[in-house]
C-alpha cells in the first residue's frame, strides 16, 4: 500500500513536469531558433533567473550527497555554502559582464564568446569538447541520485534501471521541445517543493527523534566533537587550508561553469543578474537542512558505510513519515536532479550545435536542430554508461569541477586584458589540466593541504603569462577594443534587453 501511495504521486508529478516543461512556450511557436532555445531569448525577468540559478544549483547532491557528506565527515561539508555565496558575489560583477558581452556579439554560450574573443572557431569547438567531458559526469550523477531517489521512495517498486530510464524520459521530453524556458518552469515547481519539504524537515527530525534542537546538538557536541572541525571525520585530510583553497577555486569556476553562463545570457538585463546575485545566498540556507540530517542520522541509522551513507536523509524520511510524504519529498529530489539535468543536457546541446556542428557550412543553417538532436545523444550516452560502465564517468568526475576551472584564465582574464594571446590562453588550459589530471587519478587531491585544481589554476595563470610575454606574438588583429574585450556596456543598467522599461519581470 505504502508503495503504491507514494509510487502514484511521483507519476502524478512527473505528469505535471513534463506538462509544464511543455507549456512554457505555448504561444512562442517551434521556429524561435537557437537564442529562443539556449537562453530563453534573453528575456527572463529576476524571478525566473532566480528559481533557474537556484535550480542549477541544487542538485540531487544536496539531498544524498550532503546529508552523506554530514553523516560521514561532519564540518568539511560546509565548503558548499562557502563556495556558493562567495561564487555569488564573484558574479555580481561577472554575470553582468558576460551577458553584455554576449548580447553585444550575438553569442550564445561560453564556446561562442571563446571563438569570438580570440577569432578562432576551432578553439570554441575545442572548448566544446573540454567542456563535454567534464559535464557528461554530471549528467550521469543526476540520473544515478534520481534513481536512488525513485527506488526508495516506491519503497523498491521501481528498479534502480527503471527508475534511471525515467529521469532521462523525462528530461528529454520537455527540454528538446522547451529548451531553457522550460527548464525555468519546472524549476518553479521543484523551488516550491524544496523550500515546502526542508522547512518541514528541518523542524521535524529533531523534534520526532531528539525532542528539539537542544537536545539534539547537545548530543552530537557530547558524542561526536570530530564532526565539528576541521578535518572532520576519517575525511583524508579535508583540513583548513583545503577548505579554503575549494571554496576560492569552486567560486571562480562557477562563474565561468557553462551551465552559470547559460543562466547569465538568459537575463532580461544586467540588473537582473545584480538582484538575482544578492538574493541567491538566501536560498543556500536550506543547504544546512540536510547536512543536519547527516548529523542526525548518525544516531538514528548508525553503521551507514559507503554509498548507503548517501541515503541517510531518505533513512530517516521512510522511517518516520506516511507514504504520502514520503511521495512528496521524493519527488522534490527527484526535481533537484531533474532540474540540473536539464541545463546541463541543453548546454551541451547548445555548444555542440553552435560550435562544433554549426561550424560546418553545410550545417550552419541547422544549428538549433542539430543541439536538439545532441541533447538526446548526450542524455542517452550518460544513461547507457549509467548501465553498462558507470565507474567511466565516475572517474571523470573526479577532474569535472577542477578541469572546468582551468577555463578561468583563456575566459575571463581574456576578457578584460588583450595582451594575453590565443597561444598563452591554451597553454595555460594544457599545463593547468594535464597537472589537475596527473593529481587527481595519482591519488594526490589534496596535495599539501591543498586543492589539486588551485595548484592547477597556479601553474595555468604561470604559463600563460610566460608564453604572453616571452612567447610568438598573436596575428595581426585590428579589431577595436570594445570588439574583443567586456569593457562597461553601453546598455544602460536598467534597460531590458527587450527594449521595455526596468523593474522585476517573472517572464
Amino acid at each position: 500500500m505504502n508503495a503504491t501511495v507514494a509510487t502514484a504521486i511521483f507519476a502524478g508529478f512527473m505528469v505535471l513536469t513534463v506538462a509544464l516543461g511543455l507549456l512554457a512556450v505555448r504561444g512562442r511557436g517551434a521556429g524561435g531558433g537557437l537564442t529562443e532555445w539556449s537562453v530563453g531569448g534573453r528575456s527572463l525577468g529576476t524571478v525566473f533567473i532566480w528559481v533557474l540559478m537556484a535550480g542549477e544549483s541544487y542538485t540531487s547532491f544536496s539531498y544524498l550527497g550532503a546529508a552523506g557528506w554530514g553523516y560521514n565527515f561532519g564540518a568539511p561539508v560546509l565548503y558548499v555554502l562557502a563556495y556558493m555565496s562567495c561564487g555569488y558575489a564573484i558574479g555580481y560583477v561577472v554575470g553582468p559582464m558576460l551577458w553584455a558581452y554576449a548580447r553585444r556579439h550575438g553569442l550564445v554560450g561560453i564556446t561562442d564568446i571563446v571563438a569570438h574573443r580570440y577569432r578562432r572557431p576551432w578553439l570554441g569547438a575545442a572548448v566544446a569538447v573540454l567542456a563535454t567531458v567534464c559535464l557528461l559526469p554530471y549528467i550521469q550523477l543526476q540520473i544515478t541520485g534520481m534513481g536512488v531517489v525513485v527506488s526508495t521512495l516506491s519503497y523498491g517498486a521501481i528498479s534502480l534501471n527503471w527508475a534511471y530510464f525515467i529521469g532521462f524520459a523525462v528530461t528529454t521530453a520537455f527540454v528538446v521541445v522547451s529548451g531553457l524556458r522550460g527548464s525555468a518552469w519546472v524549476s518553479v515547481l521543484k523551488d516550491i517543493l524544496v523550500i515546502v519539504t526542508l522547512g518541514f524537515l528541518a523542524v521535524y527530525v529533531p523534534l520526532h527523534y531528539f525532542g528539539g534542537y537542544g537536545p539534539f546538538l547537545d548530543r552530537i557536541v557530547a558524542e561526536k566533537p570530530q564532526w565539528l572541525t576541521f578535518p572532520g571525520h576519517a575525511s583524508g585530510g579535508l583540513g583548513q587550508s583545503w577548505f579554503i583553497t575549494t571554496t576560492v577555486i569552486n567560486s571562480l569556476t562557477v562563474v565561468i561553469f557553462p551551465t552559470t553562463v547559460a543562466g547569465y545570457l538568459s537575463a532580461r538585463n544586467a540588473d537582473a543578474l545584480r538582484r538575482n546575485a544578492m538574493y541567491l545566498p538566501f536560498y543556500n540556507v536550506l543547504l544546512f537542512v540536510p547536512m543536519l540530517l547527516g548529523l542526525a542520522a548518525l544516531f538514528v541509522v548508525p553503521g551507514l558505510a559507503g554509498a548507503d551513507s548517501n541515503l541517510a536523509l531518505f533513512k530517516l524520511v521512510v522511517d518516520s513519515l506516511p507514504a504520502w510524504a514520503v511521495g512528496v519529498i521524493g519527488v522534490a529530489a527527484a526535481l533537484s536532479s531533474i532540474v540540473p539535468m536539464a541545463i546541463f543536457m541543453l548546454v551541451i546541446g547548445t555548444m555542440w550545435g553552435r560550435s562544433v556542428l554549426g561550424a560546418v557550412p553545410k550545417l550552419a543553417s541547422r544549428q538549433k536542430l542539430w543541439s536538439q538532436v545532441v541533447v538526446v545523444a548526450a542524455g542517452g550516452l550518460a544513461l547507457l554508461l549509467t548501465y553498462t560502465a558507470p565507474n567511466t564517468l565516475v572517474r571523470l568526475s573526479l577532474i569535472s569541477y577542477e578541469g572546468m576551472a582551468q577555463l578561468v584564465p583563456m575566459l575571463l582574464l581574456g576578457l578584460v586584458w588583450r595582451r594575453l594571446t590565443m597561444y598563452a590562453a591554451v597553454s595555460g588550459l594544457a599545463a593547468g589540466f594535464a597537472l589537475v589530471c596527473v593529481l587527481v587519478f595519482g591519488g594526490h587531491d589534496p596535495i599539501w593541504g591543498m586543492n589539486a585544481g588551485i595548484v592547477g589554476l597556479a601553474l595555468n595563470v604561470a604559463v600563460a603569462l610566460a608564453v604572453t610575454w616571452l612567447g610568438p606574438r598573436e596575428r595581426s588583429d585590428d579589431r577595436p577594443d570594445a570588439e574583443v574585450l567586456a569593457l562597461d556596456d553601453e546598455f544602460p543598467r536598467a534597460e531590458s534587453a527587450a527594449g521595455v522599461g526596468p523593474g522585476v519581470s517573472v517572464g
